[in-house]
């Protein structure tokens, strides 16, 4: 199952005799989605590690909460939208690695409006031409992944540099650790006299536990900031996105002027959330 594409999976349907059997608050239907990670990089007395994640069906009252111009500014309005169809007891979503949290997403759409996303407004990369097409959401798969290769339970990987050979300890991130990005980046763009966001130093400082064994997050700083070859930090870029069980946030478009065929990343918005009718 791991090495082969996956469709973001809605495994267990809860029918409407199952949902009188469920607690006396849980009195809507849920369903449960299967996470690209498979609960392999939680920790096994999370929740979480049996790689389903129970969603409840959106109601009205999640349509208040897209609608909430507040949250909407503030920018956290999918964040609160997910934490409230989670009904998986114990289940955070500051916990949820990013990939695990985009299937929720992907899933909790399709659920709530049904497979078709559209109709997009796309610009072709190659004449430019603007158009539009519609999705399918149920083509959206889960990237190809070997567990096999990695403990589980243990969300701590190691990479040797293939320029200045130091190795690093690192780890998946969560949104919670997302957040605190986000937060710390917007600060130092409001201090910086450079202009510069600083977003892949800041997010590799979040990530990286050890450099050559040194846990010490003063030496960890250092080392992003003053030795962190380009040639090594680019492959350890591509070495995270490799490792990281995530679905693939693209899909096949062809341009109706020039017959250009390319992968387009799907636009994940509130907009995602509101089909047009």
């Amino acid at each position: 199952m791991s090495e082969h594409d996956q469709t973001i999976n809605i495994v267990r349907p809860q029918t409407s005799s199952t949902v009188s059997k469920q607690p006396e608050k849980q009195k809507y239907p849920s369903e449960s989605i299967g996470l690209p990670s498979e609960g392999h990089f939680y920790d096994l007395t999370s929740p979480l590690s049996n790689g389903l994640v129970d969603i409840k069906y959106m109601t009205a009252k999640e349509e208040d909460i897209l609608t909430s111009q507040n949250l909407i500014k503030k920018g956290v309005v999918l964040e609160k939208l997910l934490a409230s169809l989670i009904v998986t007891p114990g289940v955070n979503i500051d916990d949820l690695l990013i990939g695990d949290k985009n299937a929720l997403f992907i899933a909790s759409r399709r659920l709530a409006y049904g497979d078709s996303y559209g109709p997009l407004e796309v610009t072709c990369p190659k004449c430019s031409t603007e158009g539009k097409c519609t999705v399918d959401l149920s083509t959206v798969k889960n990237k190809p992944f070997d567990f096999s290769l990695y403990e589980k339970g243990n969300n701590i990987f190691s990479f040797t540099l293939p320029a200045s050979k130091k190795v690093l300890r690192y780890k998946l991130l969560t949104h919670k650790d997302e957040q605190l990005i986000d937060q710390e980046i917007t600060s130092l763009g409001k201090v910086s006299k450079t202009g510069n966001s600083a977003e892949i130093t800041t997010r590799f400082k979040r990530m990286i536990l050890s450099v050559d064994g040194d846990e010490d997050k003063s030496t960890i700083n250092k080392f992003v900031d003053n030795e962190f070859l380009s040639k090594d930090s680019l492959a350890f870029r591509n070495k995270v996105k490799e490792n990281t069980p995530d679905i693939d946030m693209s899909f096949d478009y062809v341009c109706d002027n020039c017959n250009h065929g390319e992968r387009m990343g799907i636009p994940l918005s509130v907009s995602f959330f509101w089909p047009n009718s």
